[in-house]
């Protein structure tokens, strides 16, 4: 018997980014998965208060200039996606725990039908997948590619 396969079109696909090779490679497949549905395409980074040191942590202007900085970061990626051929673009920043906040806060904010991710973060424990790219594939409500 054949088996037919629902071939979805996405419409709003969310990716994560931070500057890790994974992510790097995540972007990419977004990009090209945006082309191809001609998706809305939704870049998300987090600013992870556990990669600040406790007195930066408390330092308001501290964290505003790391959220600046983020913001003007993740523009960038905004402007690579439109060269590419990307049609629509946006942006979102949060803070806390990646995976956590991408799943409770982002998700539900801006309704996206497919999240890509890499399988490591840039620094630290969070390196291995066994942490944020496992726990948003566990518990995501929505379909989530682990790119590689």
């Amino acid at each position: 018997m054949k088996q037919e396969y629902n071939n979805q079109n996405f419409k709003r696909i969310l990716v994560g980014v931070d500057d890790s090779e994974d992510a790097q490679l995540a972007f990419r497949y977004a990009i090209h998965e945006a082309r191809e549905n001609k998706a809305t395409l939704i870049i998300a980074s987090v600013l992870e208060h556990d990669e600040m040191n406790i007195y930066q942590a408390l330092d308001k202007d501290y964290i505003h200039g790391e959220r600046e900085a983020l913001m003007n970061h993740i523009e960038k990626y905004r402007q690579l996606a439109l060269r590419a051929g990307v049609e629509k673009v946006d942006t979102i920043i949060s803070e806390g725990e990646a995976g956590e906040t991408i799943v409770k806060e982002i998700i539900p904010a801006v309704d996206p039908d497919l999240l890509i991710i890499g399988s490591m973060s840039k620094q630290g424990i969070k390196k291995y997948f066994g942490s944020q790219a496992a726990y948003m594939a566990k518990y995501s409500p929505i379909s989530v590619m682990v790119v590689r």
